[in-house]
């Protein structure tokens, strides 16, 4: 079986604004994604008219840095706060 997805898979750190919100362990960024999304999905925080961007409450804009990203952006930002 081929390791395509190893790099995909490894665990990462995550900034401390990120760790907020999926938790200081390690995580391979898939995990990372889920757990946004679920937080996301708790908070309410998808745009009611346009269910592809997401609307930042305070401890999103501390990682995203603005009030709204779309779903593409969010995976790209996110890239940066993981080591």
């Amino acid at each position: 079986m081929a390791k395509a997805n190893a790099k995909f898979m490894k665990p990462l750190t995550p900034s401390a604004e990120l760790a907020k919100v999926v938790g200081y362990n390690p995580l391979p960024r898939t995990e990372v994604v889920k757990k946004l999304w679920a937080y996301i999905k708790t908070n309410n925080l998808q745009d009611t008219n346009n269910k592809r961007m997401i609307n930042a409450d305070n401890t999103l804009k501390n990682i995203f840095g603005k009030n709204q990203v779309n779903m593409f952006e969010m995976t790209k930002i996110v890239s940066t706060h993981l080591k």
